[in-house]
């Protein structure tokens, strides 16, 4: 549980680095300019062996209590998934805590005075999306959070309200954030002259997973490793990597040979970029175990954001989208779309034709052609499910902020970026950082025009 543990309670550790702070993520439009989606904290009940405390409100926020038993919980959620955080006085740990809930409170509040909702389909692809990124099926992904102690209902309650979130910052930060030519000229500038070094290097690896099940006693995890190690020698050998990935891996990726796309190094898991860090373009690492597995790592490309050699991984890409509006709900968009991948696979009808009578964006008149696009272009969503196809493959239904979307990969190549993408790829890094920098702006303010009454202090 600890890569879910990881994932899911992102936001809340970047909390206490800065309790102002936000959660993250959106975008305005389908070109991707912002952080990606985080998932919520895995918990919300008491975890296994922590004693409730008496039970009162610690604090009032525009009128909706925080009770002093959430707050021991996502203490003890803190102490328990990230031991550093021992190290912190118990009084400054509650009350950064404390301070979180109450930020969290005024921003859901104020999503629900703007009419922000979230439907269960999206809630849906969310659960899926964290499941995936831990290399479980739901079902396993599920029996997991219950063993921690949460229900079901609360773990799909948080991740709506991560959504809620996410949509919210869109409308009132990140559709807000523009960068100037001149913001662009001079980020170009520092670049070229080796004032690079704080940005994220671009990475393009594929990954060979052995899935270990939970449950899986020393002698079967000797075995796996062995068979992975094994797998690892014949890449380095020479056998194709590509090959190896589609015979022998247990990822849902392997359908495309394991690559992961061209991204940048911070949307990568801490551990492959860790295990890739001195190896050259080409190399193989491995096996590294983390709690899905053994992975074989092969490093495809490695790139300085912005830098005016670097060659990046382009996906040709086209899709339909259907919008959200009050005829029609996302189920509906979800089960048509799914019916128009249905009638292209058997040949029955025509991805492009589709796309024009029925994408409602731009693309429909160019057969929902989307053009070449360079990493990091498009909202997380969109580019999460967008990497895990082949050239040919078409998705499933994916629901974004802007409707539901059917995909399908053309066509994807090595390139060095045009002078125009350079500058493009520059604004994308140059707004993800304003957006970081408003973020904590918004929510300060967000929790100065709430009202908040502080009544007796927690106690554990």
């Amino acid at each position: 549980m600890k890569h879910i543990r990881s994932i899911l309670t992102l936001a809340c550790l970047a909390t206490l680095a800065a309790s102002a702070g936000a959660q993250g993520l959106g975008i305005t439009d389908i070109m991707r300019n912002g952080p990606r989606i985080v998932p919520p904290p895995t918990t919300s009940g008491p975890p296994p062996n922590v004693q409730r405390s008496a039970e009162y409100i610690v604090a009032l926020v525009n009128s909706e209590p925080v009770t002093n038993t959430e707050v021991q919980i996502r203490v003890a959620r803190v102490l328990r998934e990230n031991p550093e955080a021992e190290r912190m006085p118990r009084a400054e740990l509650v009350r950064l805590v404390l301070e979180r809930m109450i930020n969290e409170r005024a921003m859901l509040q104020l999503a629900k005075e703007s009419g922000i909702k979230i439907d269960d389909v999206a809630v849906d692809q969310a659960e899926q999306t964290v499941a995936r990124q831990n290399q479980i099926t739901v079902t396993e992904l599920r029996r997991r959070v219950a063993a921690e102690g949460m229900s079901q209902d609360q773990f799909r309650r948080e991740l709506r309200e991560q959504l809620i979130l996410t949509r919210l910052r869109n409308n009132e930060v990140e559709s807000k954030v523009k960068i100037s030519d001149v913001e662009v000229d001079q980020f170009i500038r520092e670049q070229r002259a080796g004032g690079n070094a704080s940005v994220a290097p671009n990475l393009n690896i594929a990954q060979l997973l052995v899935i270990v099940p939970e449950n899986a006693g020393d002698a079967d995890v000797a075995k796996l490793q062995q068979r992975a190690l094994g797998l690892a020698q014949r890449a380095r050998a020479g056998e194709d990597f590509g090959k190896l990935v589609k015979e022998n891996s247990d990822a849902q990726d392997r359908a495309g040979g394991g690559a992961m796309g061209m991204r940048s190094a911070d949307r990568y898991p801490p551990l492959f970029v860790e295990a890739t860090q001195s190896t050259p373009v080409g190399g193989i690492v491995g096996p590294v175990r983390s709690p899905a597995g053994f992975h074989v790592l092969k490093v495809l490309a490695k790139s300085q954001a912005g830098i005016g050699d670097a060659v990046v991984t382009q996906t040709q890409v086209r899709h339909i989208l259907l919008r959200n509006d009050s005829k029609r709900t996302t189920a509906q968009s979800v089960a048509q779309l799914n019916d128009f991948k249905d009638r292209i696979q058997r040949g029955s009808a025509d991805f492009a034709s589709l796309a024009r009578d029925n994408s409602e964006d731009g693309s429909a008149k160019s057969g929902g052609d989307l053009g070449w696009s360079r990493p990091g272009q498009f909202v997380p969503e969109f580019e999460e499910a967008m990497n895990r196809l082949s050239p040919g493959q078409i998705s499933d239904p994916v629901v974004s902020r802007f409707g539901v979307h059917l995909i399908q990969v053309t066509d994807r190549r090595e390139t060095k970026l045009t002078q125009v993408e350079q500058r493009e790829a520059a604004r994308a890094v140059l707004r993800e950082k304003k957006i970081e920098q408003n973020t904590d702006t918004w929510a300060q303010e967000v929790r100065a025009r709430a009202y908040v009454e502080y009544r007796e202090p927690p106690q554990s």
